[in-house]
């Protein structure tokens, strides 16, 4: 499987890196996992809702310019639906057994993402009700991939 994460903004954080990195690692024989950040777009403080909407646009036209055609596409969002690891683990395998072998998540910046986004969106995964940082959502996110995987192969991790 190839999967492809997609998110806005740079990561800054040593310790989150390093913990990416090492799940990205454990995913190796597994998937191809590849992160790809778009820039942020630079905005005031106190956005109109309109300056917002600009906002999301331009960082959605950056995301949606990364995503393969073909993708099954994962948008993180607070509005998304709720799933156990046990049931992401079983919609990856699902997606792998009829043929999509190419997934994108996609995490948006700090202010959401633009419909056009939503819109592309194959399904809305939200990891709880509370807000995360960005940045930290990515490295649960890829936590969250390799449980998958080793959930699918009936392996120890996920005890």
């Amino acid at each position: 499987m190839k999967i492809t994460i997609v998110t806005v903004g740079k990561l800054k954080e040593k310790y989150l890196k390093q913990g990416i990195q090492e799940y990205v690692k454990r995913l190796g024989p597994y998937a191809s996992v590849d992160i790809v950040e778009v820039a942020d777009e630079k905005a005031p403080e106190n956005l109109s809702e309109a300056d917002m909407t600009e906002v999301k646009k331009k960082e959605g036209e950056r995301i949606l310019a990364k995503i393969n055609p073909d993708s099954y596409v994962i948008t993180l969002e607070i509005a998304g639906q709720m799933l156990t690891s046990e049931k992401l683990a079983k919609r990856l395998d699902d997606l792998a057994t009829y043929g999509k072998s190419k997934v994108a998540f996609v995490i948006g910046g700090s202010l959401g993402l633009s419909d056009e986004v939503v819109q592309r969106s194959d399904l809305g995964l939200s990891f709880s009700k509370m807000t995360f940082p960005h940045q930290l959502i990515r490295l649960i996110l890829v936590e969250q991939i390799y449980r998958a995987f080793k959930i699918n192969r009936n392996e120890p991790y996920h005890k």
